[in-house]
């Protein structure tokens, strides 16, 4: 993985402040780890006449990852969407940087989160590298244009996109369209990473990668919530993890005191297996399965 730093230090962020002091967007601080990004609290959301959120209350920190997991229609994709202020509440309130999201400028908000959807589509013939410099886009116009080409470098290199850097987006797989698109997310910078399901539709291999990046931006800064089908995912790489379910919060803290067999069990309705890995004694979960019959 390559070593470049985040958004820049503290004298492009003086120069920064200088450039945009005449009203521009007010920029995002540097994260400090520990400190809250991003709260939800009381937060209901409804779509249509189903309430798919119902009185959550959740906050994610600068320097940790934080995995929203649960089973299909738990709320996970929704409360990400939430958090990113892209769907309104219908009660309750989301804060980022502890001001209400409602309350920031379009502008502002690009600089303070940058959003991996589900799924990632492009109407016209975008090459890789354009699509990864498309996130440089909240920048624009401010002096941190200077390192639009190390963080595009850095993100493609992470995601690991750099040999067809030249394709058009529109031609790759569907595992490289994912790959992209994070490196989209990763050359933004922004203080808030927030992911849906971003091992989707990778192998093993860079399902692994993803996880691994999300744990090195976070220990440079930032803080990362990332929406996971892969209870085993969770345990290994997340600080906290969140349990959904039905559109409410089952339990919330570190994986190794929240991923047990009888919460995980009663909430996906299947019975579900954590177990020590035996060389590591790392946390291992899996769904529990009637053995096969001696031949």
């Amino acid at each position: 993985m390559s070593g470049v730093q985040g958004t820049g230090g503290t004298g492009l962020r003086r120069r920064l402040a200088r450039a945009l002091a005449g009203g521009g967007p007010r920029l995002p601080d540097a994260p400090v780890p520990g400190l809250t990004l991003a709260t939800a609290k009381g937060l209901t959301v409804r779509l249509g006449r189903r309430t798919v959120l119902d009185g959550v209350d959740l906050g994610v920190a600068a320097g940790e990852v934080l995995a929203l997991v649960g089973p299909n229609g738990a709320g996970k994709s929704t409360l990400l969407a939430a958090l990113a202020a892209d769907l309104p509440p219908a009660e309750g309130e989301v804060t980022i940087e502890g001001r209400p999201a409602h309350a920031w400028r379009a502008p502002e908000l690009a600089l303070r989160r940058a959003v991996l959807p589900q799924i990632s589509t492009l109407a016209f013939p975008f090459t890789v590298a354009e699509v990864v410099r498309m996130g440089r886009a909240p920048w624009a116009r401010t002096p941190a244009r200077e390192e639009d080409d190390a963080a595009v470098a850095e993100a493609m290199e992470d995601a690991e996109v750099v040999a067809f850097h030249d394709r058009p987006f529109a031609a790759l797989s569907g595992g490289e369209r994912a790959r992209v698109a994070l490196a989209r997310v990763l050359a933004q910078r922004a203080p808030l990473l927030l992911l849906d399901e971003p091992t989707a539709a990778l192998d093993l291999r860079h399902q692994e990668l993803v996880l691994r990046v999300c744990r090195e931006r976070a220990a440079r800064g930032p803080g990362v919530v990332v929406v996971l089908h892969d209870l085993g995912l969770a345990a290994a790489w997340a600080d906290r993890a969140a349990v959904l379910d039905g559109g409410r919060i089952a339990a919330e803290g570190p994986p190794d005191g929240v991923l047990t067999e009888e919460l995980l069990s009663a909430v996906y309705q299947h019975p579900v297996e954590v177990l020590p890995h035996p060389r590591t004694g790392a946390r291992l979960v899996v769904p529990r399965r009637p053995g096969r019959p001696a031949p």
